[in-house]
């Protein structure tokens, strides 16, 4: 099921980056809502409350529904844009959904079982490849998280993305090949043996 927050929001009329600058000293950050079939919306946030919601992860893959002048619209964040010195959050720009809205989102990687990894016993290290993976879904069926049980793992194996059980309606986003998302790789030592063994049989 998709987490879902809900932000306070207010329509703006004045545009430019003078009416941006005037916004960010009340303590508001410009952002835009396009999509859906509509004109673009420009809106304002509280600078605390989308700094706390970019900061705490997932921004990108949680919906959210905007409180505007006593409406609700659902809508997926985009891009934010943030200054370069300061990271302060400067420009947000969310995409307005509907009922049948598909859209590709990077969900987080939760990897289970590493203590019970036959190669991680033996000292092997987990190799986290991809800690977020693209998925094609329903906006109202993005998953949380996907799962990795690296659990029979030895040194050398891999986990990809045919072994995730995905939930239903929710597809990768790279189709082209069966990519990697972990592996157990050898301990530096023993790559390290390994490699010296090879130059005294040379």
């Amino acid at each position: 099921m998709a987490d879902i927050g809900a932000i306070q929001a207010e329509r703006r009329s004045a545009a430019g980056k003078g009416a941006a600058r005037a916004l960010r000293r009340k303590g508001k950050v410009p952002g835009v809502v396009y999509g859906g079939d509509e004109d673009a919306l420009a809106i304002s946030l509280e600078t605390a409350r989308i700094a706390l919601e970019h900061e705490r992860g997932g921004f990108f893959s949680r919906l959210y529904d905007l409180d505007l002048d006593g409406s609700s619209l659902r809508v997926l964040a985009r891009e934010v844009q943030l200054h370069p010195v300061t990271s302060a959050v400067l420009h947000v720009d969310f995409l307005r959904l509907t009922s049948d809205s598909e859209v590709n989102v990077d969900v987080p990687v939760e990897f289970l079982n590493e203590d019970m990894s036959p190669g991680v016993k033996r000292g092997g290290v987990l190799n986290i490849v991809r800690r977020t993976v693209e998925l094609i879904c329903q906006a109202d069926s993005i998953p949380l998280a996907i799962e990795a049980d690296i659990g029979e793992l030895d040194i050398g194996d891999s986990v990809k993305i045919s072994a995730i059980n995905l939930p239903d309606g929710v597809r990768p986003g790279i189709t082209d090949r069966d990519f990697t998302i972990a592996t157990v790789a050898a301990p530096t030592v023993m790559v390290e043996e390994e490699e010296a063994e090879e130059l005294e049989e040379g």
